[in-house]
């Protein structure tokens, strides 16, 4: 691409130095030998005057008379009827000569000759001037177009990197503009597409490490309680129970699966509905039932039942489930699951024993990677990111102890 602009000006430049500098260098030409003409035919007619007028005054005609009347280098040569030829300088040699020839009313005859020598030198000094313009003007083309053809280049180079980048997974914007308006076009395409990849990028790995947080504890309950269905072979109505419940629990999977994938695609997608919050607590209860066992906890239920919340079951029990989950991995002791009203709406609260929230967390809690004990610091961000987006909201009511609140809208029929 810099060949072909530095080709293309370059061109331009010879075509427009061919088109003016050779007719000016003919009409330089031509302006300078009529001029030297212009001199020579003065030169005559000034010694033509002066021959007349000393004819006039019955003076002789010499040389010596007219001398001063000529330039240096030039031959005059005068012929009067009746009398010899006078004439002064040297004869100029050669058949290139500037030639003027007066003649009077008595006959006289004035012929004037100067070389063209000096003339020719005057033309060819000019003709160089010219040429050394020309070249200067090609130069200063060249210099032009190589500093133009990396001005347009390299924005060019720098565009190609960051579509390379773009294609190789670095989606960075690099908010570099070049003063050119069609190339600061396509850098400002390019730096929108880069932030539109990188947040599509930030939402594929969140929606990931979300759905791996949110699946790695039930799918550990559910193995659990796969066991112990294998352990209760020979007790088929137990077997049989227990096996429903797993599939409760798969089914729960699948909906917090496709829940992350609807919020993650439109968080505002309306799906509550009105739902029995016994039937999600009990639920709880019965698949955390084993991992409480194993760890010597008791999950107590205390407050309102019967109640009519609006949300969305499998939103509300993994809401739930994750409120559990933090108590078992941070607190201590009883965890109490209460359900007591507020308003127009209705709360369960989770609390354990434990030590509490660190005051320098506080509501921290819910941001992403923020924990206070080596864990990943997303579930309580997901299970607030969840509760929003089912039209609940989860809060942390209590430090010491800690009190965890979901609050979910209340039905009218409850």
């Amino acid at each position: 691409m810099k060949r072909r602009m530095i080709n293309s000006l370059l061109g331009v430049v010879l075509v427009v130095v061919v088109v003016f500098c050779v007719p000016l260098a003919l009409v330089e030409k031509r302006t300078i030998v009529n001029s030297a003409q212009d001199r020579v035919d003065a030169a005559a007619v000034r010694v033509l005057a002066l021959v007349e007028s000393r004819l006039a005054a019955g003076e002789p005609v010499t040389g010596r008379a007219f001398e001063s009347q000529i330039t240096e280098g030039s031959y005059v040569e005068v012929q009067v009827p009746g009398q010899p030829v006078v004439s002064a300088g040297e004869r100029p040699a050669g058949n290139h000569l500037l030639k003027a020839v007066e003649r009077g009313n008595s006959g006289e005859t004035v012929t004037v000759e100067q070389s063209r020598e000096d003339v020719d030198h005057e033309i060819a000094n000019n003709l160089l001037l010219l040429g050394v313009v020309a070249l200067l003007a090609v130069q200063a083309a060249v210099a032009l177009a190589v500093w133009q053809a990396k001005r347009l280049a390299r924005p060019l180079t720098d565009l190609a990197e960051t579509a390379e980048r773009l294609g190789s997974g670095d989606p960075r914007p690099r908010d570099r503009r070049y003063g050119v308006p069609e190339l600061d076009r396509v850098a400002e395409v390019l730096d929108t597409s880069a932030e539109r990849i990188a947040r599509m990028l930030t939402a594929e790995r969140r929606l990931a490490a979300d759905a791996s947080h949110q699946l790695r504890t039930p799918l550990t309950a559910l193995s659990m309680r796969l066991e112990e269905i294998t352990a209760l072979a020979e007790e088929p109505e137990t077997v049989k129970e227990e096996a429903t419940i797993a599939l409760q629990q798969v089914e729960r999977l699948t909906d917090v699966v496709q829940r992350l994938l609807t919020t993650q695609r439109d968080p505002r997608s309306p799906t509550a509905v009105a739902f029995d919050l016994d039937e999600v607590i009990k639920q709880q209860v019965e698949e955390w039932g084993p991992t409480l066992r194993e760890q010597g906890r008791v999950l107590s239920l205390e407050g309102l039942h019967g109640v009519t919340a609006v949300g969305t079951p499998g939103t509300v029990a993994q809401v739930l489930a994750t409120l559990i989950e933090n108590s078992l991995m941070h607190g201590a002791g009883t965890i109490t699951l209460r359900v007591r009203p507020s308003g127009t709406s209705v709360v369960v609260e989770v609390q354990d024993q434990g030590a509490g929230v660190p005051p320098d967390l506080g509501n921290r809690v819910f941001e992403r990677a923020v924990s206070g004990r080596n864990s990943t610091g997303i579930g309580l961000a997901v299970a607030r990111d969840l509760a929003e987006a089912d039209g609940g909201r989860l809060e942390l009511l209590s430090l010491k102890p800690p009190v965890f609140a979901l609050f979910l809208g209340r039905s009218h029929e409850g």
